[in-house]
């Protein structure tokens, strides 16, 4: 009777297109190829994005820890759209004001995702007015005067 799978000599074609058409069903595969992580990405698939920032919010850490996250809402330059950055280090919140310029790069969480006890937050700052904010923390520069 009929076969599932096509065997034989000739049968070479036919197993190229059924596994051409299964792949589909993967769902990692979908995803590369319509490219819909890109799609949906604020940073449309680019490493580091420039953006103003908005105003300062604290954001309560996941259980089981007790704690306030200082993140800060950025409106991303090259397409508008708003998003959520961690502000690292001790006081990196008091060298941030409102309308500043800032670059934000992903915060490591795993494909993409939050990091750590902060939820919704995938973005961290790593510069503000073009200077380092880690360079603003540790007392090395001074942010400059807009």
């Amino acid at each position: 009777m009929g076969r599932k799978s096509p065997l034989g000599e000739f049968g070479a074609r036919g197993l190229e297109l059924k596994r051409r058409r299964f792949r589909w069903s993967d769902s990692d595969y979908k995803r590369r190829i319509l490219k819909l992580d890109e799609r949906s990405d604020p940073l449309e698939g680019a490493p580091q994005g420039r953006g103003i920032v908005l105003e300062k919010v604290g954001i309560e850490s996941r259980q089981p820890n007790s704690a306030i996250r200082k993140c800060i809402r950025v409106q991303l330059v090259k397409n508008g759209k708003v998003v959520t950055a961690f502000v690292p280090g001790d006081g990196g919140l008091n060298f941030i004001d409102e309308h500043d310029e800032v670059m934000i790069e992903g915060i490591g969480g795993s494909e993409g995702r939050s990091m750590g006890d902060i939820p919704g937050v995938k973005y961290r700052v790593f510069m503000v007015n073009d200077v380092s904010l880690n360079m603003l923390v540790l007392g090395k520069r001074e942010k400059p005067r807009r």
